[in-house]
């Protein structure tokens, strides 16, 4: 044996082992979206309740750099900005939230996802447009309610902030990742052992996060099924902690019987990645999955997820409880 050989194996020796967490995480996608308006303060209340692990959060910035929890960087899909203020939009039809201050954003009454053509709701067996009354929460409205809802419960839930657009932001002149890493460390997310995972689906922006901006928490690359990955998972080991691909990738095929399990979360796992897949929904299955509790099966005992986002949170808890996975 060579003497950089045995230094080699030494140096492996030493350093500590990748450890999959002994029980796989369940992340409230957008909250308890599957029974609540997206991303409303209500819809994480829920959401917690219902004893999901984490709780999503999609940052977007106001005009004024307040961070605003919602899935898109326009509005006109969840609120009736359309309404309110109907001079507005920008010359490819959409309303940005970036074009609006806060104290404008909270004129707005959120709602039940929309298709902005038709009118209709996304999912029209969920929670009926029109009804009751929601806002577009600020971050640390979000995270002051969740810190709240630990305390009063006693069961801490973490949180899972997503960076959107983060290279988009940046051409608007507004430098979204700056603006909000120092709140999450304002309210003790700060570190790995904190309940915070970190996501974006730029890998640029991924990077910078880690490097330059100096983020020592838990951060996660999320993948687009539409496009070509930026970096290989050997690279991606080296700045994050895991990777958040959509459903189609852990798993392909038409019908159960022509379903094929990839090799995606065992070659992740072997570059020490842990696997967060999105997005289990129970009305709108993938063609692979028979039933929920077969998509489930199929996810956390034959591909071995770490993870999962879910519009359905409570679903997902009783399924892992179930199979003695919580």
């Amino acid at each position: 044996m060579t003497a950089e050989s045995l230094t080699a194996l030494l140096m492996a020796l030493t350093m500590p082992l990748f450890a999959q967490p002994s029980k796989p995480v369940v992340i409230a996608h957008r909250g308890a979206s599957g029974y609540l308006p997206e991303h409303t303060l209500e819809s994480k209340a829920m959401a917690h309740a219902m004893g999901a692990d984490l709780l999503e959060q999609d940052i977007v910035l106001t005009k004024d750099d307040v961070p605003v929890v919602m899935h898109d960087i326009h509005l006109e899909t969840i609120c009736d900005v359309a309404q309110r203020f109907p001079e507005r939009k920008r010359a490819d039809g959409h309303y940005y939230a970036l074009d609006f201050t806060l104290a404008e954003i909270k004129q707005l009454h959120a709602h039940e996802r929309l298709n902005p053509n038709t009118g209709q709701a996304v999912f029209p067996n969920r929670f009926p447009l029109g009804r009751s009354s929601f806002a577009i929460p600020t971050l640390e409205e979000e995270l002051q309610l969740i810190q709240g809802m630990n305390r009063s419960t006693g069961r801490v839930a973490g949180i899972y902030p997503e960076i959107k657009q983060p290279g988009w932001h940046r051409k608007e002149g507004h430098d979204i990742s700056r603006i909000v890493l120092p709140i999450l460390r304002r309210y003790g997310y700060a570190t790995k052992a904190d309940q915070c995972w970190l996501q974006c689906f730029e890998w640029d922006e991924v990077q910078r996060i880690r490097n330059e901006l100096s983020w020592e928490g838990n951060l996660l690359l999320l993948l687009d099924s539409r496009k070509k990955d930026e970096a290989s998972l050997a690279e991606v080991a080296q700045v994050a902690d895991g990777i958040g691909p959509a459903l189609s990738a852990i798993v392909t095929g038409k019908s159960k019987a022509d379903r094929k399990v990839t090799a995606l979360v065992k070659n992740a796992h072997a570059a020490k990645l842990l696997v967060h897949p999105y997005t289990l929904r129970t009305d709108e299955l993938p063609k692979f999955a028979s039933s929920t509790d077969d998509l489930l099966d199929v996810l956390f005992r034959e591909a071995g997820v770490d993870g999962l986002f879910t519009d359905f949170p409570d679903v997902v808890v009783r399924w892992l409880a179930a199979h003695g996975m919580r």
